[in-house]
């Protein structure tokens, strides 16, 4: 059966690393995107070039109806889906808790909350043998913000990825006995353009020294957990968490 993997905000950072990653090792690849139509086909080009197949499909994962219409064109143009990344997430500029409005707390929360819910969802639907499914993975990206919190920065981002880990524990029990395994990473300080969107493009090298390895992270090196996880080589392992932090 071919394998059908759909990552959340592919086009970038984690998300564009584990499409590659997987197309490399066999899947199907929907990458899906918000804005920057570019930097998807950049990477669906670069998956084609190596003899891979892939799609990219732009929807707002916190819309529900972008997200049925993103499953849907899934279903239609790479078949069913076996495998889901919930990658996409935003956080906004750094601030403390008594500077945040619920203007930013809704923003924050629809993208990174609701819209892996929705995708989890969907997933379920196609995978659950509950439903006609055959089985699959859910791989939810997370970030050891969960627990560290982030003071001073994103507490806003840090509870929505607290929430990230629940979804992950409380799925996994709902459908471990239906042939779908859940799972996340909690990514530490990973050299990805994100930290742009806080305000400090530079961030992991200011930080980088209270990591006991010394160092930031590559995107990659999170895509190569996403794809354990998800392989058969994690066939017993579900409601769990692998920490890509360097050790922090």
């Amino acid at each position: 059966m071919a394998q059908v993997l759909l990552v959340t905000g592919g086009s970038r950072g984690i998300g564009a690393a584990t499409a590659r990653l997987a197309a490399e090792r066999g899947y199907a690849v929907c990458v899906n995107y918000l804005h920057n139509q570019a930097a998807a086909l950049e990477v669906v080009d670069a998956i084609a070039q190596a003899d891979g197949q892939a799609i990219a499909v732009a929807a707002d994962i916190s819309l529900e109806d972008d997200v049925l219409r993103l499953f849907q064109t899934v279903d239609e143009q790479l078949g069913t889906l076996t495998a889901l990344v919930n990658n996409a997430g935003i956080l906004e500029q750094q601030r403390r808790v008594d500077e945040l409005d619920a203007a930013r707390l809704n923003r924050v929360f629809a993208a990174n909350v609701t819209g892996s819910f929705l995708c989890a969802k969907e997933a379920v639907k196609r995978m659950s043998t509950k439903y006609g499914g055959v089985g699959g993975a859910i791989v939810n990206v997370s970030s050891v913000a969960a627990r560290l919190g982030s003071p001073g920065e994103y507490v806003d981002y840090a509870a929505s990825k607290g929430a990230i880990d629940s979804l992950t524990i409380g799925l996994a029990k709902e459908v471990a006995a239906e042939g779908i395994r859940v799972n996340a990473v909690r990514p530490g300080f990973i050299y990805t353009d994100i930290h742009a969107s806080g305000g400090e493009p530079d961030r992991v090298e200011r930080v980088k020294s209270a990591v006991p390895m010394q160092r930031g992270g590559q995107a990659v090196e999170v895509a190569q957990a996403i794809l354990w996880l998800l392989s058969a080589e994690a066939s017993y392992t579900t409601g769990s968490f692998i920490d890509i932090a360097g050790g922090k």
